[in-house]
């Protein structure tokens, strides 16, 4: 605990944890020194005590101007980081605002006005309030992006930039997420000045100390939605599970509603009254699912989670550790299931190669899940399509013949007509 030492004596004595985690004792050094960081560390690692504690070292709360900013991709993500740090500042002249969208954007302006030490808040809200000239950039000497992957891609790329670049120009940048590509690396190195690239293991955190199993039960597509409601009704279960489809979803959730299960959602339409009362429902044990979708979850930090459910596959191995980070924190036990239909298997295979892990199979039997194997045929579309275009062609034969036997029958009268004119004439 040698960064212990580089903190301030009130620093020193809040500190009440029995050991440092491995970003902690790379990244705290290193933000002291004044340097430009991009960390990679897996969820639950405490990334963001590593980027706070420096950065309520340097902040001065007896000067009446906004010295540090902290970006999150999510709404309760800035809430979270809000209330950490008012722990952190109790007693202290130093002061926080968060700054998120669903808030009253007037309230937010008036607590600007009193000149907050950090200010916490999402990309959208941000620049809304900088463009109105009410949050001044310039007067910024740091800026934390958490979940950095997420702030650096191409949705928030240029907002962030036009942040970092109206900034004092001795500003201080700090990158953090528990997953870090090749090119938001590259662009983080752009915005920043010469930073230093720290990274702990992913495979040694998910395999090694935080006792995650990871396991896999095949079903049928239509089946997902039905396991959600067995697995709310077993005593003990408080499970995260993530949904690639927003629309998937809220029909989902409808179908879970009908059957009255233990279920709340969270996910990027719901106002923010709606948000807060899904996640304190689930929090309090009155819901035992939250159904998620990934923005809406980046961050969050529930504890006591014992699941976390891939109801799709992750499209990628970063979302995968993401959303799996979940669970395990800290080095507790934690479970992660995906709910894997037969199109999706060569997919999640591929996941867990990359990540080097290998999971067990799982089946539901007397109401809970065991080691087994199930087995899950293919769909049979071929089958089906033959089908469909074998029926296709009877009743196209069928009209084929009826059309026919339409046209005899008005040959017949035509020609017994015509017949009957020429006898006439005769």
């Amino acid at each position: 605990m040698t960064f212990l030492n580089l903190l301030n004596e009130d620093l020193q004595k809040k500190w009440s944890f029995p050991s440092t985690m491995p970003i902690q004792d790379q990244m705290i050094p290193a933000l002291i020194e004044g340097k430009d960081v991009v960390a990679e560390s897996p969820t639950g690692t405490g990334k963001t005590l590593a980027y706070l504690l420096p950065l309520l070292q340097k902040v001065d709360g007896t000067k009446k101007a906004t010295q540090a900013l902290i970006i999150a991709p999510s709404q309760e993500l800035c809430m979270q980081i809000v209330e950490v740090i008012r722990e952190w500042i109790a007693g202290t002249p130093i002061t926080v605002v968060p700054l998120i969208g669903g808030a009253n954007p007037q309230r937010q302006i008036e607590k600007l006005k009193k000149k907050p030490t950090i200010a916490v808040g999402t990309p959208g809200r941000l620049n809304e309030l900088v463009n109105e000239r009410k949050l001044k950039l310039h007067e910024l000497t740091t800026i934390i992006l958490d979940e950095g992957d997420q702030l650096l891609s191409r949705d928030y790329r240029v907002i962030v930039k036009s942040f970092i670049d109206g900034a004092d120009h001795n500003r201080q940048v700090a990158v953090v997420s528990a997953t870090i590509t090749d090119e938001i690396e590259l662009v983080a190195k752009r915005m920043l000045h010469d930073p230093i690239r720290l990274q702990v293991e992913v495979e040694k955190d998910l395999l090694g100390d935080s006792k995650v199993v990871h396991s896999f039960v095949k079903l049928e597509q239509r089946d997902k939605t039905e396991f959600l409601r067995k697995i709310s009704h077993i005593s003990g279960v408080r499970a995260l599970a993530f949904i690639n489809n927003l629309d998937q979803l809220l029909m989902k959730k409808s179908k879970l509603d009908f059957r009255n299960a233990p279920i709340v959602a969270l996910h990027s339409e719901m106002k923010k009254e709606e948000r807060k009362t899904s996640l304190d429902s689930f929090r309090k044990g009155e819901a035992r699912v939250l159904i998620a979708t990934d923005i809406a979850a980046r961050g969050l930090d529930i504890k006591g989670l014992t699941h976390v459910i891939h109801v799709d596959v992750p499209y990628t191995k970063e979302q995968y550790v993401h959303r799996s980070g979940r669970t395990g924190r800290a080095g507790a036990d934690g479970e992660v299931i995906t709910l894997l239909a037969y199109h999706e298997e060569q997919a999640y295979h591929k996941r867990m190669r990359e990540l080097s892990i290998k999971p067990v199979e799982k089946i539901w039997s007397n109401g809970q899940l065991i080691e087994g194997h199930a087995e899950v045929k293919p769909p049979k579309q071929k089958r089906g399509n033959n089908k469909s275009s074998g029926s296709y062609s009877k009743k196209k034969s069928e009209s084929s013949s009826f059309g026919n036997s339409f046209k005899k029958q008005e040959n017949k009268k035509f020609f017994s007509k015509k017949n009957r004119l020429n006898n006439k004439k005769k």
